[in-house]
């Protein structure tokens, strides 16, 4: 189990990597790779899922 520290410092990075695809996402789809821009989406799905169940440790300690 992590401890509190290792949970916010988790959950920033998994923010600025969030808030870096984002970027990344609106670059692709405006050059018009749509694939790309769907693999993002899943990606950027997946990690609210991952902020989600973070959040939720943080706050059961």
């Amino acid at each position: 189990m992590l401890t509190k520290s290792q949970l916010q410092q988790e959950i920033l990075e998994l923010k600025m990597d969030y808030v870096n695809l984002q970027g990344d996402m609106e670059k692709l789809e405006s050059v018009g790779h749509p694939e790309s821009v769907q693999k993002a989406l899943t990606r950027l799905e997946n990690m609210e899922i991952q902020l989600a169940e973070l959040n939720k440790q943080l706050a059961a300690l």
